[in-house]
Formats: C-alpha cells, sequence, structure tokens
C-alpha cells in the first residue's frame, strides 16, 4: 500500500524519548522509549511509578492530537500501559496505523504524532522542555503549507482571490490540487508548489493538496471560507442557544452571542458537515448575537451541529478559526469520553459523526414530553431538613440514575428528606467528582437520560425527598464553548486558555481558589448565562434547590496569589450571589439557595439574613469534621462543635447546614480505626467499637435546629478514607495532587452487605430514628444551646411556644470519653423526663434534682424529653394497614387477623422470608433468622395485599 511516513524532528532534542527506528512510519513497528529519571523536563515529572502510561495522538501541524487519541488519562485500564525495563526506563511497542486505528484517508492525514507519559491515576505527568507536549514529525519528506498555514483555513471577504503555495522536503515531488474533490491543477517533480490564482471565489471551498514522493503520500487538507454574513434584526423572543418553534417542530432558531467575532457559519448533519453560503448566521443589527433558522428538520429526529467561528484579524495567540458546540447545549457527543458510556446507563447512544473534532451539540425538534406523576411537590421546611450528600460515580455498582431510583427505600427509610447530587452537568471525562465542568446546562451522559434524570426526580418527590444539585459555575475546564471561542492557542494545539478578548472569563483568575477557567461574574453575559443555567435545572428537572460550590470565587477583586484578600469581605461577591438568589426565588419561591463559602462571617450573615423575613435567606455550608472526629477518636483537644449551629454564627434564622462528613472531608470511621485513643481495656482503633460511637455522633449533630447534612455511607460507618485508591489501597500524600483522593471508590457497603451486619444496621436505624424525631417533633423548630469542649458534649434543645403537656423541652447527653462517665444533666426543671430513644418512650426517670448525675458508658447517649415522642413509633401511618405485634420484635411477629401469604423484605426490596398457606390470627411467625434492622412486612388477605413496616432487634 502506498503509506504515509512522518519527518522526524532531530530526536536528540528528546533527551526523555528515543524511537526506533527514529523514522516512524505509520504501517510499521515502533517502539517508544522513556527515561523518567531524565531531569530535561521543566514540568513535576514522574517519581518512582508502579506503572507508566503513554498518553499518545496523531494529527497536522495544527494539532498532533487532532485525528485520535489513545489513553484514557487518570484511568489504570491498561490502555498505552508501558512494559518498565528497571531503572527508570520504560518501553511500548506498536504499528501506529493500528494502534491509532486509523483508516487509509486518515493514515494519509496524519503528520504529526503527540505524547505525554503519565502514572497510573494521572496526577503525574512528564513533558517536554517547557511542560508542552512531545510532538514528533516522521518521514523522508515534509510538506509546509505556505498559504494557507498550517492551520488549514483561508478567510476572504466574496469575490476575493487566492492561491495555495506550500514547499516540501528530501527532493522533488508530485503535486495536485483538488476543490470539492475535482482536480483542479497539477504540478510534477518540483519542491515548491504555487497554484494558479483562485479567481473570484463567493462560496467555501474544500480542497485538497495531495503531495507525492515515490510512494509516499502526504494529504493536506484545508478550506477557505468567505464572509458571507448578512446583517438582519434577530427575530423577537429567541434566546441564546436552541429555540425551539412551538408552532413548527420542523424549524429551530440558533442564536450565539459573540463579541469581537466577523462571521460564523453553522456546520452539521443537515449541510453534512460542508457549510454553504446559507449556512452563515446571520448578524443581528443591534448587539453581538449570531442566528439562523433552521428549517425542514424532521420532528423526533437528532440532528448534530457546531458552530465554526471566524475572526479574519485574531489577537495575538489566539485561532482565527474555532470549531465548538454550542454554549447553551443540553446534550453534546464528545469524541472523547462517550465510548466508555455503558448502554445500560445511555440506551441508544447517537454515534459522533465521523471526521469531525470537539464535542457537537444535538438538537431534536418535537420531543415528548415526560409525563410528571407529581406537578406540586411540597418542599420541606429549611429549618427541618437532613440533606444525603451522595456521589452518583461512588453510590452503587453501575454508577447511574437508575441506581438511586432502584434505592429510593434506602433512602426514605433513612428518614432523611433531601439529596444532594455532586454535579452531574457534563464535565471532563467520565468518573469524575463533577467539578471539571464543561456544559454547564447538559447532563453527563455518563449517568444516563435526560428523562431517567427526571424519573429520579420523580420517584423522590413522591417520597417526599428534594432534589438538590451541586453546580460548579465558580469556573469551566478547557472544552466549554465559551472558553474556546476566546482562547490563547499559541502553540497551536486546539486548546488554551481564557484570552484578554474573553467576554465571560477572566484571562487569569481573580481569587486564590482557581481551578480551570475563572468566571468573571462581573460581566453581563456571564451572568446572563448563570441565570440561564438556573432556569435550565428548575424548569425542565423541577430540582428543589442548588448547592453552589467555591462561592469565595465569584469576586474579582483579588488575584490568584492573594489569600489573605480572596478571605476578606468582598461587596462585589455578596451583591452578586444576592441577585443570583433572587433569580432562583423569582423562578421557584421555595428554592433552596446553599453557599459552600466556609468562613468570611460578615457575608455569610448578610447571606444568611437575606429577605428571611419573607422565609427565604441562604443556606451556607458549615464545616464540623474536626471537632467530630475528635469526639470520635476520644480526644478532648478542639473538640468544641457549637459551629454545627446557625447560633455560632449569630443568624437569625436557622440557615447554616452543619456536618461532620462532606466529599471533602476524611472519613470518621478512618481517623477512628487508625488514630483513635485506647486506655487497654478501650480502644477506638477496634472495628466494633468505633462502629458503637457513630449513633452517638448522629444524636450531637442531627438533632441540634436547623439544617444538617450527612456524606453517603456514614449511616453504616463507612471506614473507607477519602484516599482510597480504586484497588482499596490507601494513598494519603498530604494533598500534593499525588493522591487517590479523586479515584471512583470500592463498594463494600453492598459487596459485603453491610445492610446485614448488625453493627452497621445500628448505625443506620438509629440515625433514621433521629432523623424522624428531628423532622417531626416542633421542639426542633425552636432554640439551642451546646455545652462541649470536653468528651461529655451537653446539648439542650427548647420550643417555648409549644404547650407545657407537649414535646417542648430535650436533654442531650452523650459520652465520648474511654470509660464510663457520671455526668450531670443539668435538667432545666424537676419532674419526669422521658428517654426518646427507647422503643415505645416508656421509660421515664422522675427528676427530683437537677444536679443528680446520670452514668453513661463510653460511647454511649441519652437523649431525655420532658414528654414522650409518638413520632418514634415504628408503626408509621403511612405504612401501617394492619397490626403486627409485637414490634419491635425479637424471635416471633403476630398479626391481628387471617392471612394466606406473609413476605418479609429489606430496606433494598429483597425478600428475605416468605411464609405460605393459610395462618389464624395470632399466629406466630418466626423472625430469629433476620439480622437486626428495620424490614417491610407484607401480607395478603381477603384478595388485598397490605404493608407495614417492623424492626428486628
Amino acid at each position: 500500500m502506498r503509506s504515509l511516513i512522518f519527518f522526524l524532528i532531530p530526536f536528540l532534542s528528546f533527551a526523555q524519548v528515543t524511537l526506533d527506528p527514529t523514522v516512524i512510519e505509520i504501517d510499521q513497528m515502533l517502539t517508544i522509549t522513556v527515561d523518567v529519571n531524565s531531569s530535561d523536563s521543566d514540568c513535576n515529572g514522574i517519581n518512582n511509578p508502579s506503572k507508566l502510561y503513554l498518553h499518545s495522538g496523531v494529527g497536522n501541524e495544527t494539532n498532533a492530537w487532532e485525528i485520535n487519541v489513545v489513553g484514557n488519562w487518570g484511568n489504570d485500564d491498561g490502555v498505552g500501559e508501558m512494559t518498565n525495563n528497571g531503572n527508570g526506563i520504560w518501553s511500548i511497542s506498536f504499528i501506529p496505523k493500528d494502534y491509532f486505528d486509523l483508516s487509509d484517508n486518515e493514515a494519509n492525514l496524519v503528520t504529526r504524532m503527540g505524547m505525554v507519559f503519565r502514572n497510573e491515576n494521572g496526577t503525574q505527568e512528564l513533558k517536554d522542555n517547557g511542560c508542552v507536549d512531545f510532538i514528533f514529525n516522521v518521514g523522508p519528506f515534509q510538506v509546509t503549507m505556505i498559504n494557507p498555514s498550517s492551520d488549514g483555513v483561508i478567510l476572504i471577504n466574496p469575490e476575493e482571490s487566492t492561491q495555495i503555495l506550500a514547499e516540501n522536503t528530501n527532493g522533488n515531488a508530485d503535486y495536485e490540487l483538488l476543490i470539492e474533490g475535482i482536480s483542479f491543477h497539477q504540478l510534477s517533480n518540483v519542491n515548491s508548489y504555487q497554484s494558479p490564482q483562485i479567481l473570484s471565489i463567493t462560496e467555501n471551498k474544500f480542497c485538497e493538496l495531495v503531495i507525492t514522493q515515490g510512494e509516499t503520500t502526504i494529504i493536506k487538507p484545508f478550506k477557505i471560507v468567505v464572509n458571507n454574513t448578512i446583517n438582519e434584526p434577530i427575530p423577537a423572543g429567541i434566546s441564546d442557544g436552541i429555540n425551539y418553534d412551538d408552532s413548527d417542530s420542523s424549524k429551530a432558531f440558533l442564536v450565539v452571542n459573540a463579541p469581537h467575532k466577523e462571521f460564523i457559519y453553522v456546520s452539521g448533519s443537515f449541510n453534512d458537515w460542508r457549510p454553504d453560503n446559507d449556512d452563515a448566521m446571520k448578524k443581528d443589527t443591534n448587539s453581538d448575537k449570531f442566528w439562523i433558522e433552521l428549517e425542514n428538520l424532521t420532528p423526533g429526529q437528532s440532528v448534530t451541529y457546531q458552530y465554526w467561528v471566524y475572526d479574519q484579524n485574531p489577537e495575538s495567540g489566539s485561532p482565527k478559526e474555532v470549531r465548538t458546540a454550542d454554549p447553551f447545549s443540553t446534550l453534546v457527543l464528545s469524541p472523547f469520553d462517550d465510548e466508555g458510556i455503558p448502554e445500560n446507563s445511555y440506551p441508544d447512544l447517537p454515534s459522533y459523526p465521523d471526521g469531525q473534532n470537539r464535542e457537537v451539540t444535538i438538537l431534536q425538534t418535537g420531543q415528548e414530553s415526560y409525563d410528571w406523576q407529581i406537578t406540586n411537590f411540597e418542599k420541606p421546611n429549611k429549618e427541618d431538613l437532613v440533606i444525603y450528600e451522595v456521589l452518583l460515580r461512588d453510590f452503587d455498582i453501575n454508577r447511574n440514575f437508575q441506581d438511586l431510583i432502584d434505592k429510593v427505600d434506602y433512602f426514605k427509610n433513612l428518614n432523611i428528606n433531601a439529596i444532594e447530587i455532586m454535579p452531574i452537568m457534563e464535565f471532563e471525562g467520565n468518573e469524575s467528582w463533577g467539578y471539571n465542568p464543561v456544559f454547564h446546562m447538559a447532563l453527563d451522559k455518563f449517568y444516563g437520560t435526560e428523562d431517567k434524570f427526571r424519573e429520579l426526580v420523580d420517584t423522590f418527590h413522591q417520597n417526599g425527598i428534594a432534589i438538590i444539585l451541586d453546580l460548579a459555575i465558580n469556573h469551566a475546564f478547557r472544552r466549554n464553548p465559551m472558553v474556546r471561542m476566546w482562547m490563547n492557542d499559541s502553540d497551536l494545539d486546539g486548546w488554551g486558555d481564557p484570552s484578554r478578548q474573553n467576554p465571560y472569563f477572566n484571562s487569569t483568575a481573580t481569587h486564590s481558589y482557581s481551578v480551570g477557567s475563572d468566571f468573571n461574574h462581573s460581566s453581563d453575559l456571564t451572568q446572563y448565562y448563570t441565570k440561564r443555567v438556573i432556569k435550565h435545572w428548575i424548569e425542565s428537572f423541577k430540582i428543589d434547590g442548588i448547592r453552589w460550590d467555591l462561592t469565595k470565587g465569584f469576586t474579582q477583586n483579588c488575584s490568584a496569589s492573594d489569600d489573605a484578600c480572596t478571605n476578606l469581605y468582598q461587596s462585589d461577591r455578596v451583591e452578586i450571589l444576592k441577585e443570583y438568589a433572587d433569580y432562583s426565588w423569582s423562578l421557584d419561591p421555595d428554592h433552596y439557595v446553599i453557599f459552600e463559602h466556609l468562613g468570611v462571617t460578615q457575608e455569610q450573615k448578610e447571606w444568611a439574613d437575606y429577605r428571611v423575613s419573607e422565609g427565604k435567606g441562604i443556606m451556607l455550608w458549615s464545616n464540623m469534621s474536626f471537632s467530630f472526629s475528635q469526639l470520635a477518636m476520644g480526644y478532648s483537644d478542639n473538640s468544641d462543635i457549637s459551629g454545627i449551629g446557625h447560633n455560632s454564627q449569630n443568624f437569625i434564622e436557622k440557615r447554616l447546614i452543619g456536618y461532620f462528613e462532606s466529599h471533602d472531608e476524611e472519613r470518621i470511621m478512618y481517623r477512628n480505626l487508625q488514630f483513635g485513643a485506647s486506655n487497654g481495656d478501650y480502644d477506638v482503633t477496634d472495628l466494633q467499637t468505633a462502629l458503637d460511637r457513630m449513633p452517638a455522633i448522629g444524636a450531637i449533630s442531627l438533632l441540634v435546629p436547623g439544617p444538617k447534612m450527612i456524606w453517603h455511607f456514614g449511616e453504616l460507618g463507612m471506614e473507607n478514607s477519602i484516599y482510597t485508591c480504586e484497588d482499596g489501597t490507601v494513598n494519603d500524600t498530604s494533598g500534593d495532587d499525588n493522591d487517590c483522593r479523586l479515584d471512583t471508590k470500592p463498594q463494600p457497603q453492598w459487596s459485603e452487605n453491610w445492610m446485614s451486619d448488625p453493627n452497621r444496621i445500628h448505625i443506620y436505624n438509629t440515625w433514621s430514628r433521629l432523623n424522624k424525631l428531628k423532622i417531626d417533633e416542633e421542639i426542633f423548630e425552636g432554640d439551642y444551646s451546646i455545652d462541649s469542649g470536653n468528651l461529655t458534649p451537653r446539648i439542650y434543645i427548647w420550643n417555648d411556644l409549644l404547650d407545657d403537656d407537649a414535646l417542648k423541652n430535650i436533654v442531650i447527653l452523650s459520652n465520648f470519653d474511654l470509660s464510663t462517665q457520671s455526668i450531670t444533666p443539668n435538667f432545666p426543671y424537676t419532674g419526669v423526663w422521658y428517654d426518646l430513644m427507647d422503643e415505645n418512650s416508656e421509660n421515664s426517670i422522675t427528676v427530683s434534682d437537677t444536679e443528680a448525675s446520670i452514668n453513661l458508658e463510653p460511647g454511649e447517649f441519652k437523649i431525655f424529653g420532658n414528654q414522650p415522642s409518638t413520632t418514634l413509633n415504628v408503626e408509621d401511618p403511612e405504612y401501617l394497614q394492619f397490626k403486627i405485634f409485637p414490634n419491635p420484635a425479637h424471635n416471633f411477629v403476630k398479626v391481628n387477623e387471617t392471612l394466606t401469604n406473609l413476605n418479609i423484605y429489606d430496606l433494598l426490596g429483597k425478600k428475605v422470608l416468605k411464609f405460605e398457606g393459610r395462618f389464624n390470627e395470632n399466629f406466630p411467625f418466626d423472625i430469629s433468622s433476620l439480622v437486626t434492622g428495620f424490614y417491610i412486612v407484607e401480607i395478603r388477605s381477603s384478595n388485598q395485599t397490605k404493608q407495614t413496616k417492623l424492626l428486628k432487634l
């Protein structure tokens, strides 16, 4: 076959990398060897890796990664894994055409190979000097394009002319210029090429310059693009992004706001990715917006498209052509990530269009609307919220929306009333925390479809559980269209950071916590975009709230190196975040607005008290991980837990979301097992002992009035470190980015069936009862005080608005010491006090001396109330359709009616016991084989099926 050969940039300049042979041929075996001991690189380099991966691509002079890339950054999956030759020398061998899965035509287009070397999780990398990719050209000859230059684009105005110029190395070659596939000019046996003038061009031309030397052919594709923009006012009532025509599903309007850009074409499946004059967007006469009306669309049929954005005189370092998806996309296809999306998560995912690069947007007219079962969900009061933070990727084995839907009973029986889902907006890669967003209005397809997410919201609403989304809109990453349209790309690799012209992003961050590209929230365009994002998630998916990530980054007053400035009061971020809250409430008056600010008390108080007289007010995260960990481990130093509640911040109302674990914090159980205290007889590093202390952690946190949060599987005593690697090992390297913090986590909670572990289900059951008590009893609308800073913290809760015969006073006692302690409760008054955690609230004590002491075992807690609680009765009216007794039960239960079948299910819906036949009322059913925990009992009687709850002791 005719093969393409690369010309080698003298490889001695790449002292870390050697090639065998030194001339790469696309269809011949190549061995790449790298020395990670080399100190030639200014990058961090790679230190003693256990594995080394080649992340590589092939492309052209403009972008060495353009045609295909092999490697899944950060994944230890064997793709690109190299062989360890010892002494820091690693190698890999392959035939490039096969390795990159190239067609014959693609092989002829390849002129460059890019390489980066990384460790197994991508936290260390090796590049060339100056931290740029290793780039290799190969072959007996090389072609340099002069007009067009290496970017492959000639921009002209209508009726202008141009000619093509090129030259080659290593002797003479034959040239042929094809325009729209038709031969326009040929020249033989020359080492430079000049075409005749291509005259009076009025429409776009797709061209190829074919250069042949012996048996080797190089093809240089390029475009001649004509500025055919028409100035015309934009029709009224259409917005940025896709606008569907409600009266005609064969039409759609596209709008993109593009300051500093001269013209834009829409390229897509409807024009075979070869836009002509009809595909030039019109320029609005009164703004920087470009728009176009698409016609003859087929209802229900997916259409893919990109914007091809042009600037004839770009800012230095910026490209004159950028291809990008729509910034307001709600569904995109990616050439980088889509192949890793499982079929069971996103069935029938459309294929990425052949021959294109970068993300493309999907447009579909005539879509069927989702049939919502709950259209008027009543949100739980802010004060009553018990929020369950969940990373969908690590919740269950399929890592998708269906996993949460299938386990809705798990959440319901834990008695939480909201889940907060870590970012699910389209992000770079697949298995991520989601804080590297690209498209804020598009779901990441790794988790499932739009309608599946709507089903999730609907299902949880049917079960009384609100949905809060984590939104990272302080920043975006390089694939984001608004980064790409105004980027610096001085190395012409197709990627870059925001340029000074960028109307959405700062070219350098204006705060000290920057990641990715930093949004400029003082920009009108950024504010418009942010509000569109809010509107999309509220109106299209009926979400109940947004947790705003990294709100300290919303100022324009500081610099990336000025931490002190970032942590001082900044009026500009106070005002813009209030404006975003106002907008959210204008769409949904009861919308939950939550800020992750973690400091700057004056700002937090302004937000918490903002419009609170209207029942609003912004909620703030309050991280109490260290103090609660100290208690759990048995250390009194720094054990003040008063910050778990709003009084610590002097808020008018309960707007502080206290938590002792979150995705950012080390697990309390891990600290218990690694660093817990011991007195010889009582050792916190013992697993069962550590687990036994967790119910008390719930009691002294969840019951403090005001919203609270649980990080997933804390309720089962999850002890995996936050630095747990995918293989189960722990790699904590003190935050130097060489750890497993972001790794996909193992899931022992399901693989080891923790729901059947009495020690773990005890935490779940206790926290479930605490949550129910908190949510259902009016006393928690009242006030509190916390006596802490020692190993026997006490909490007092009261609500003076309640009648004397109501539960209006609670005293919580706890012992986190290593031995039995005599604790003075300091009851507010004498009389009868009830142990609220007693199953039937029957245990009581008569207090004649408020300073009389009570003994608590290590890890034990008590909750006393002036009246018993009726909310903790396990015979929940929602479930109670018949009488089962005793309940709770140890070895047997009876039913107060005749039945033919009795089935018992665990909280995940698995049938664990069944009885068939005819059973008279009061027949004893043996349940001794069940482990401790909550179950659902289902009976069949008189052709009716009934259910209730059972607590097995």
